[in-house]
């Protein structure tokens, strides 16, 4: 069976809905973090190295510059979502964003915006300035960097923000109809099995239209990085994340969208696990165990339960 008979993946929502398929465009608008520029601390998060999923040399080019040249890589699409990627894409004055986010929508055949961003930096002003763009028609995404419901797993990882603040910000973006999408992290230092399901549990029943899960990626430059050289931490098995994922999945409504069930970073940057350079390999294996023992919701209403994962 294929993935998108298995999981509501954010592919073949966007094709029901658009009647066509639509390329996501990642784009780097030139932000920084308040966990970076001393506002609320120095270094980030102890995972972040924000080069292993960002082209840092992009932010040379304007936003026009890096869609039209994102946009002529891509061959099986003819419309758009423009990703504001890297770092806190909503950490600027109102103003700013309003410049970059209409730089965006500008370029042809683009449908929407997709904003990655803190919980902990979506003010009231930022969800009105999303929420016009909607009004005018345009698909938009709220991408909230959460990574763990557990408030001591944030603390550990310097995250600089607890639950509360995800929930808050997903019940303002709520009330004025901006769809929200979760990142979570699986296999974060001190996390044990069960906390993934009680992360998916606490964000499900906080209400959500979209989720991203991927495995926690060791990264050279990172906190985390140093840690796993000295030989410190642990990281996930592909068996262990697949297991992990699967549950999740199973135990997600069918109505909630999946961007995603895994990830990857390149070498030299990325420093383990190794299976991690080619995320095409865990969603084979999370495609094969679905269709065994079942799709997306299958386990809904049942205990939630993981076995031997995430020593």
């Amino acid at each position: 069976m294929q993935l998108h008979e298995l999981v509501n993946t954010f592919g073949q929502d966007l094709k029901q809905r658009h009647g066509q398929k639509i390329h996501k465009l990642s784009i780097h608008g030139a932000f920084t973090c308040p966990n970076r520029d001393g506002t609320l601390g120095r270094g980030g998060c102890t995972f972040c190295n924000v080069s292993s999923f960002a082209d840092e040399s992009a932010q040379q080019l304007s936003v026009v510059q890096q869609l039209l040249a994102r946009r002529d890589e891509v061959t099986r699409a003819k419309r758009y979502l423009a990703y504001f990627q890297a770092y806190t894409s909503t950490y600027a004055e109102v103003e700013y964003l309003q410049r970059m986010y209409e730089e965006a929508l500008s370029v042809s055949d683009m449908v929407g915006l997709c904003v990655g961003t803190r919980p902990d930096c979506v003010p009231d002003a930022v969800l009105d300035l999303l929420a016009s763009y909607q009004a005018r028609g345009y698909e938009v995404w709220l991408e909230l960097g959460l990574q763990s419901a557990n408030d001591k797993t944030l603390h550990r990882i310097n995250r600089g923000h607890g639950y509360a603040a995800y929930a808050d910000a997903v019940e303002r973006a709520h009330r004025r109809g901006i769809k929200v999408c979760a990142h979570l992290i699986v296999g974060l230092p001190g996390e044990v099995p069960m906390d993934s399901l009680d992360t998916l549990h606490r964000i499900v029943e906080t209400g959500l239209e979209g989720i991203k899960l991927h495995p926690l990626h060791v990264v050279e430059g990172s906190t985390l990085g140093k840690a796993w050289l000295a030989g410190r931490l642990e990281v996930l098995t592909l068996e262990q994340y697949v297991e992990a994922a699967v549950a999740m999945i199973q135990h997600t409504p069918p109505e909630v969208v999946y961007h995603r069930i895994s990830a990857s970073a390149r070498r030299p940057t990325l420093l383990a696990p190794v299976w991690c350079e080619n995320r095409w390999t865990a969603m084979a294996n999370i495609a094969s165990e679905l269709a065994r023992s079942g799709a997306q919701g299958q386990r809904l209403g049942r205990p939630f339960s993981l076995a031997g994962c995430i020593a």
